[in-house]
């Protein structure tokens, strides 16, 4: 069946290299305090925070779900200190900002990262009125993208319909649960 657009009244949206470009590198960053706070955590080196970061994302979905599994670290510490960046490499986006607001329908911010983070990164953007509300990693109760209860749930919560929804995602991995 071809993508009716006239039909959609929910738009979903990674934040993430999605809102604005990879070329910021801002989630550079925080792969790098990522693995600063995993060197401190386990008392390793720069490499073995590397491979444990990454075996964390792959096999969890995102590091926290790991480290959390594996050291009980707690979750605002860890990602208030990885989202400790400089946000200078994020600048109004008022062309996005319209665009965004001719979409008919609702548009939801939907992410791994947490709220006081994707605010922001919407205040940099000069976003901040243009979702309606942020699912972050809290609400998926630490269960990130992908996995399949973090769209179930948020689906439930914000009452959308899937079949009238559409989902902006940079992440082809996090895209199947949607589908």
């Amino acid at each position: 069946m071809p993508f009716d657009p006239t039909i959609v009244d929910c738009w979903i949206f990674d934040l993430d290299n999605t809102l604005y470009p990879p070329s910021t590198r801002l989630f550079d960053q925080i792969d790098q305090r990522m693995g600063q706070f995993i060197q401190e955590l386990l008392g390793c080196d720069a490499h073995e925070a590397r491979r444990v970061q990454k075996l964390y994302f792959h096999d969890h979905g995102t590091t926290l779900s790991g480290l959390m599994h594996f050291h009980a670290t707690e979750p605002h510490e860890f990602l208030g200190y990885v989202h400790d960046i400089d946000m200078s490499p994020l600048h109004a986006a008022p062309r996005l900002a319209s665009r965004l607001a001719r979409l008919p329908g609702r548009k939801i911010l939907f992410t791994n990262g947490d709220d006081a983070y994707a605010a922001r990164v919407l205040a940099a953007l000069d976003l901040s009125e243009s979702f309606e509300a942020v699912w972050d990693i809290h609400a998926m109760a630490y269960r990130p993208k992908p996995e399949p209860s973090a769209y179930t749930e948020m689906i439930a919560a914000l009452a959308i319909n899937p079949d009238t929804s559409v989902f902006v995602e940079d992440m082809a991995r996090n895209l199947a649960p949607a589908k």
